[in-house]
């Protein structure tokens, strides 16, 4: 007995059901995408492990990514990411384009992950960005666009917070605290694991990255101070701008969400969901202001987010809200085959039908028709057509009509027609 060989660890098979799932999303996120103005673009899958490497974090470059020697010896990675893929595109064409740049796209990425609920090696990310703008209003139309996709699919300002803070008040205050400047990107990390660490590991980890008990003491407070974002005129703006486009109570500030990589410079934003039912973020972003320029662009301010299909997905499932797939038939119509002396009469057919516009599978072989009419039916098609000599002879076809299971015989002239009749959508009740 041979084995089957099984998927790369970490990878997703996307059966029918699944890709129904994703389709879906990638429908949802297009809609929203293209209704604050954004345009699709993308980028390739392989890129230089220099793009990231001064861009992205330490982390990301040697422990997350999979980077290998393509044949010419250079060093390559699936890309982990997209915003330095972006920010590399803009600076390549930066006098041809037009600011502000409203980008989306939706595409596979890949990380060298600890596979587990909620995150694998291969996954499918909503990246979405508007550069060329500095403000923090700008900022609230990317917030405006994350609450406007919770809303399209369903959830709520009582089922998902959008958390907001701003490095550069946080930088300000780590220099209150005498924490130099050389360490606080190191600190900055710091923050971003604290929700997934216990406090104890966590004030070891931070006396080894090198802060005092009293610059513990003194960051542990500044985390939990909710309203030190009214010292910044930047959230201030923020949150005014949040509240005009409509979607403030889905936004707050939370001091301690700060985003690991280390190209953010401004405002950054997590979402959670509030019940906690996945313990992950089910997006992030921010601004990033000095990136352009570190692949050789002009300066350009940008701001954005991405967001897996992982997380939003299984949170969509917790709260009942993914669609169900309905069971739609791939072939509404069905052609049988009569034998192998007729198959073509039967492909040429289903070649007339489609050229009108509707979905045909046609049987492939030779085989009876019982079987044929079951195969029919576990697709779910709504009809089926033999065609055999005598129907060819006289030119006519025969339809059943495989939910009343009853069966006539008509001119083959008005096939079309009858067609359009047992397939127009029915009424609701």
């Amino acid at each position: 007995m041979t084995t089957v060989i099984q998927s790369v660890k970490g990878t997703r098979d996307f059966y029918p059901e699944e890709k129904f799932v994703l389709s879906w999303l990638s429908a949802k996120i297009r809609k929203v995408s293209e209704a604050f103005g954004y345009q699709e673009y993308d980028g390739p899958y392989l890129e230089t492990i220099e793009l990231y490497a001064a861009k992205s974090g330490e982390e990301l470059v040697k422990e997350q990514s999979f980077v290998f020697e393509d044949r010419g010896g250079n060093l390559v990675t699936l890309r982990p990411e997209l915003t330095p893929t972006l920010v590399r595109m803009v600076a390549q064409r930066q006098n041809q384009l037009t600011f502000p740049l409203r980008w989306w796209s939706f595409g596979p990425f890949w990380r060298y992950e600890r596979p587990q609920k909620g995150r694998s090696r291969e996954f499918y990310q909503w990246n979405i960005d508007l550069v060329g703008v500095g403000t923090p209003e700008g900022d609230a139309e990317l917030a405006a666009v994350i609450a406007t996709f919770f809303k399209e699919v369903g959830l709520t300002s009582q089922d998902v917070a959008i958390l907001v803070n701003n490095r550069r008040l946080l930088d300000g205050e780590l220099g209150q605290l005498n924490i130099p400047p050389g360490l606080r990107s190191e600190v900055f990390r710091l923050i971003d694991r604290r929700g997934k660490m216990v406090a104890a590991r966590w004030e070891i980890d931070a006396r080894e990255v090198g802060l005092s008990d009293n610059q513990i003491i003194g960051l542990t407070a500044l985390l939990a101070n909710t309203q030190l974002w009214k010292q910044s005129e930047e959230l201030q703006r923020f949150f005014a701008a949040v509240d005009a486009l409509g979607v403030d109570d889905y936004v707050q500030y939370a001091p301690d969400v700060i985003r690991g990589l280390d190209y953010y410079t401004g405002i950054v934003f997590e979402a959670y969901d509030r019940k906690n039912t996945v313990r992950r973020s089910i997006l992030g972003g921010g601004r990033y202001d000095n990136l352009m320029a570190e692949v050789g662009g002009d300066p350009l301010p940008g701001v954005g987010f991405a967001m897996g299909d992982m997380v939003i997905t299984l949170i969509l499932d917790k709260f009942g809200l993914l669609p169900k797939n309905t069971g739609e038939t791939p072939a509404p119509v069905f052609i049988t085959t009569f034998d192998w002396e007729y198959i073509l009469s039967s492909f040429a057919l289903a070649a007339e039908i489609r050229q009108a516009g509707f979905k045909v599978a046609c049987y492939p072989q030779e085989d009876n028709l019982t079987r044929q009419f079951k195969y029919a039916d576990r697709i779910g098609s709504r009809v089926a057509i033999v065609l055999g000599p005598d129907e060819i002879k006289e030119n006519l076809v025969s339809l059943k009509d495989l939910r009343s299971g009853q069966q006539r015989t008509i001119p083959r002239k008005f096939l079309v027609d009858e067609l359009q009749q047992i397939l127009a959508p029915e009424a609701p009740p």
